[in-house]
């Protein structure tokens, strides 16, 4: 059984408005190298609600979309039995201390964005196919 007593971290939480960390969901990716590589990046990013960002860590697929779980006062409705990647969630650092964005080496919040970036990093980008 996990310890209820408040400390820093854990006050966080209650401080927090919009439980902005139960709104989206991130999943890594390769490192993207080869222009294929980039022409799935761009077809990723053209769905709704889809961005991707690197940071110090690498390259991420960011997904958003509020927990359904999540009630209108920003608390788990599911708490005491959260899946075990909620309760290993360590928010001695998270966006209540700052946006994530801030720490963003690259992030492309749609086609347009990693399509300019492409154009640049690759210079016949439009004029070959990606393989």
């Amino acid at each position: 059984m996990e310890d209820p007593s408040p400390t820093p971290d854990r006050d966080k939480c209650g401080r927090c408005s919009g439980a902005k960390c139960c709104t989206y969901i991130t999943e890594p990716l390769g490192t993207p190298r080869s222009k294929a590589d980039f022409d799935l990046l761009l077809w990723q990013v053209s769905h709704e609600h889809i961005e991707i960002y690197k940071d110090s860590d690498g390259w991420f697929l960011l997904i958003h979309g509020r927990c359904g779980h999540l009630e209108a006062d920003g608390r788990c409705a599911i708490y005491d039995q959260r899946p075990r990647i909620c309760r290993d969630y360590d928010n001695a650092w998270c966006e209540f201390d700052e946006p994530a964005e801030k720490h963003f080496q690259l992030h492309f919040r749609d086609h347009a964005e990693l399509l300019a970036y492409c154009r640049k990093r690759f210079r016949r980008w439009d004029s070959s196919p990606a393989q």
